[in-house]
């Protein structure tokens, strides 16, 4: 690691501190964390044994959520391993070249994750607007090309970012981050060149795919909102209704701590940040959490055969 003018010039590694402000008690934030990692792992786990096991959910509504367990389990894992490392072992080194391949692997996870709340918002308006149609439309075929092509989607418009940190920025002013794991303006805010390009870049990936996706899953969910109050029957209104209960729920927490995470690093200089760092781990984090106790409560498939898997015994 050389030196030029006080910058850093090429670093080959970064040190990450955590939540800056909470060093001191950074093991026992660890516990909770912790916790949520394991219940999230074993939660996304057992939905996809149940989806894989039981014929009758293969159907494109379970067949979208066993693909959003397995983006969940993925993106815990590439964060938390290391964050724990940093809490419990004091252990915040990261290779460069390391960070980056976090950094991709995190917000790729983020963007697939996004995409795939958009192919169950569109099988959910596909289902209810329009269901004579629904079976035509998302054939199996359809299936592994949306799964392909939010996953191509994602890394795809990562890598150039990667790419303007790896060739553009050169000198860096320090190599400590204030951050728990490798987020993308975490590390950019470190270099000493100009930073604009990277950060007109970020913000057309966060528009792209989160602000592409929210505004077509707002859209479907009005649709279906629409046609839901107009059943004549209220039973079949209910029912309608209460499928996408879940999905809603998924929905909210997922892109109300994404937006929020992504305009405190660029606008919230006024926030501490030990709240923003505490919140962004929540983000990548929440979601894995609660996703499959959503739907374990608020999908009877799910559920029952989950109980059945604990019980040993149908559940009626």
């Amino acid at each position: 690691m050389l030196t030029f003018n006080g910058s850093i010039f090429m670093p080959s590694a970064f040190i990450l501190i955590g939540i800056p402000g909470l060093e001191s008690v950074q093991c026992w934030i660890g516990i909770p964390f912790s916790a949520m990692y394991l219940i999230g792992v074993i939660g996304n786990s057992l939905i996809l044994v149940i989806i894989k096991h039981e014929n009758s959910l293969h159907i494109p509504m379970y067949i979208f959520l066993a693909m959003l367990a397995a983006t969940d389990i993925a993106l815990n894992t590439c964060i938390l391993p290391k964050m724990l490392g940093i809490f419990w072992f004091h252990l915040p080194e990261i290779s460069f070249d390391a960070c980056l391949l976090q950094m991709w692997l995190i917000h790729s996870f983020q963007a697939t994750e996004s995409g795939i709340l958009l192919a169950m918002a569109l099988d959910r308006y596909v289902a209810i607007c329009i269901p004579l149609r629904h079976a035509t439309i998302f054939s199996q075929q359809f299936l592994t090309h949306t799964g392909l092509g939010v996953t191509l989607r994602a890394a795809i418009l990562i890598i150039p970012s990667l790419g303007l940190i790896k060739c553009c920025l050169k000198h860096y002013r320090t190599t400590v981050v204030s951050h728990s794991y490798c987020e993308h303006m975490a590390i950019v805010k470190l270099a000493i060149e100009d930073i604009r390009v990277n950060k007109i870049y970020g913000l057309f990936v966060a528009f792209a795919i989160l602000g592409f996706d929210i505004i077509f899953i707002t859209l479907s969910y009005v649709q279906i909102f629409i046609t839901v109050f107009q059943l004549p029957q209220k039973e079949a209104r209910f029912k309608a209704f209460n499928t996408c209960i879940a999905h809603i729920c998924v929905f909210l927490h997922f892109y109300l701590l994404a937006f929020f995470s992504f305009f405190t690093h660029r606008f919230g200089s006024h926030i501490p940040p030990y709240v923003h760092i505490l919140l962004s781990n929540l983000y990548l984090l929440l979601p894995p959490f609660l996703n499959p106790i959503v739907y374990g409560v608020k999908t009877k498939q799910i559920r029952d055969h989950a109980l059945k898997v604990f019980f040993f015994k149908k559940v009626t």
